[in-house]
């Protein structure tokens, strides 16, 4: 007859879970880039470009480089304060951060 089969199983789980890995909805729900993805941006994506970080390739990377904008550098604050305001307002984010702001004036 007929032979049920478990979504537990190894195989069929292991190629839900890869199919899954390589959807749209996947990317969307993950703001993380692999080292392969940060390779294949420009420089012009990045709210610190000569030192390649703080990547803003899309509205949720903006929110996270606003979340880590207290990891930076004293003295590099102001340019990425500058360079998030330019992208939020590039996909249609809300900055509210005063911290942010505030160093985007100078």
């Amino acid at each position: 007859m007929y032979k049920s089969v478990s979504i537990l199983e190894k195989p069929l789980h292991e190629a839900a879970l890869n199919y899954f890995l390589r959807t749209e909805i996947y990317r969307i729900m993950n703001d993380r880039l692999d080292t392969l993805e940060r390779d294949e941006l420009s420089d012009s994506v990045y709210g610190l470009p000569e030192r390649r970080e703080y990547p803003m390739p899309d509205a949720a990377h903006v929110r996270a480089a606003e979340a880590y904008f207290r990891y930076c550098p004293e003295e590099l604050k102001p340019q990425l304060a500058r360079a998030i305001l330019r992208f939020a307002a590039k996909y249609g984010v809300d900055v509210e951060s005063p911290t942010i702001l505030g160093y985007a004036k100078e």
